[in-house]
């Protein structure tokens, strides 16, 4: 099943596990959203640098740190995801917390190792 993942911290640096991430979905035919501070592509898909309006998201995947994530609170919100994956390096109890208020999943996760298991 195709869950439109946002992928939030995205790169086209081939190093960083944004990057891999976002080949993985798309290799795993999720349709994915890149949003980033820089612009850049990933397997033909543009990283956006704003944030735009999105309908229908299944998922978003951080992979900002905790720092950054403040600036994103209403607008992940505001996408209404089902859930949101906090990768490791990514945790956040206050922003764990304003999702469950709001009804959203909260997942201390690996979006690499949730797709290599079939568990995505």
């Amino acid at each position: 099943m195709n869950k439109k993942t946002v992928v939030i911290g995205a790169s086209d640096n081939p190093e960083r596990y944004a990057h891999k991430a976002a080949i993985a979905l798309q290799n795993h035919h999720h349709e994915i959203v890149l949003l980033g501070k820089r612009s850049g592509t990933v397997n033909g898909i543009e990283i956006q640098k704003n944030k735009p309006e999105i309908l229908d998201v299944n998922t978003v995947t951080l992979y900002i740190n905790t720092t950054h994530q403040q600036e994103w609170y209403n607008y992940i919100i505001d996408l209404k995801p089902e859930r949101v994956i906090f990768n490791p390096g990514t945790e956040n109890q206050e922003f764990e917390q304003l999702l469950r208020n709001n009804s959203i999943e909260p997942l201390e996760a690996c979006t690499l190792v949730m797709l290599s298991i079939g568990d995505y």
